[in-house]
C-alpha cells in the first residue's frame, strides 16, 4: 500500500494506492492521523480512487481513522470510491457512517 499526503484548502488529502488489507499499514495510518491532529489539522479526505481491493482489516483501518479524527474534533471523508468498494460499504452498512464523495474536490468543498 502506497500512501501520499498532500494539503489543499486547509485540508489533508491521504491518497492510497494498492490493496487496503491491514498489516503494518494500519499502524502507519494511525500514527499519521494522530500526527495530523497534533498539528491541528482536523479535516482529512482519504482518496480511494487507486484502491482496487479492501478486506475486513482494511475496513477496520478506515473505521479506526474515522474514530480517531472524530475523537480529536475533526472529520474524515472518503473520496473516489470504486463501485466494488461502494458495494462493500453498502453491504456492511458503513455507507451510513462514512461521508462519501465521488471526487477529492467535492469532498474538500464539503468541509
Amino acid at each position: 500500500m502506497d500512501i501520499k499526503i498532500n494539503e489543499q484548502y486547509q485540508s489533508v488529502i491521504i491518497s492510497l494506492d494498492g490493496k487496503l488489507m491491514g498489516g503494518p499499514f494500519g499502524e502507519e495510518m494511525n500514527k499519521t492521523l494522530h500526527n495530523l491532529l497534533d498539528e491541528g489539522k482536523k479535516r482529512v479526505v482519504v482518496d480511494l480512487s487507486k484502491v482496487g481491493f479492501v478486506n475486513s482489516s482494511g475496513l477496520g483501518i478506515l473505521i479506526s481513522g474515522l474514530t480517531t479524527m472524530r475523537n480529536g474534533g475533526g472529520d474524515l471523508k472518503l473520496a473516489g470510491i470504486s463501485s466494488k468498494i461502494d458495494g462493500l460499504l453498502s453491504i456492511t452498512k458503513l455507507n451510513q457512517i462514512f461521508e462519501q464523495h465521488p471526487s477529492v474536490e467535492e469532498a474538500l468543498k464539503s468541509f
